[in-house]
């Protein structure tokens, strides 16, 4: 195959959760580019340019538990899928209420869990294909101040090497990118809610990454859309970090 060749999604068909937000969205926008149709989950997906919208709340589980096989519909058939939404809840577990713990636990766990259970015998009926999860290096190397965001981020990658290692038979490449800090909406709001000025906060944020940035929501997509592609297909029950060189911490 030729590099071109092995980077292209022409004919392929994508799911992604978490559609509208920062790297959902780039990641729908790269997944089209490279010649993907796509089908796209989230709360409200209007504003998304895709081939089929699925709007819905991933909290509930009989519309996780359905949304791969509402995507095969939509769109054909299925090929890829991209657990992407997560949420971020901060704070020791003393300050963590029940209903973050339900927010984080159901948005970051079970639903990758359901979307991937349902999508896996689907992607199975045709040969194969690709999921891509979303984890984070604090799921990995767990910092301070986000005790559940942590646990549910280390849950995903746990989830992740376990599914490559039990699906790769069927030709199912199941692997995940774990983010350091992205500069995406979610990130701006939080620091806007604890009284931050977003862009200063960034910008002095940045310089605590030897690449002197944080992370663009397309630096991520650019990866996600590698381990979806077969310039990946010897890559199975991986965890790439995409950290600019930053240890969490």
């Amino acid at each position: 195959m030729t590099p071109a060749t092995l980077f292209s999604l022409a004919g392929r068909r994508a799911l992604v959760t978490g559609a509208a937000g920062g790297i959902g969205a780039s990641v729908v926008q790269m997944l089209r580019s490279e010649g993907a149709r796509v089908a796209v989950a989230d709360r409200d997906v209007s504003g998304v340019a895709a081939e089929a919208h699925l709007p819905g709340d991933l909290r509930d589980p009989a519309y996780a538990d359905a949304l791969p096989h509402a995507a095969a519909q939509a769109l054909g058939r299925l090929d890829i899928v991209i657990n992407n939404a997560g949420v971020i809840t901060r704070g020791k577990v003393t300050e963590t209420s029940d209903d973050d713990w339900n927010l984080s636990l159901g948005v970051n766990v079970e639903a990758p869990f359901r979307v991937s259970r349902a999508a896996i015998p689907i992607l199975a009926e045709t040969g194969g294909g690709a999921i891509v999860n979303v984890s984070s290096c604090w799921g990995l190397r767990p910092g301070p101040g986000h005790a559940v965001y942590c646990m549910t981020k280390a849950a995903i990658a746990s989830l992740t090497q376990c599914m490559g290692m039990d699906h790769a038979h069927q030709g199912i490449r199941i692997n995940a990118v774990a983010p350091n800090e992205v500069n995406t909406p979610m990130l701006r709001t939080g620091f806007a809610k604890r009284g931050f000025d977003p862009d200063t906060a960034v910008a002095e944020l940045g310089k605590t990454v030897p690449l002197g940035r944080i992370a663009e929501p397309e630096d991520i997509a650019d990866v996600i859309l590698f381990l979806a592609s077969d310039a990946a297909r010897y890559l199975c029950g991986s965890v790439v970090e995409v950290n600019g060189g930053k240890a969490v911490g």
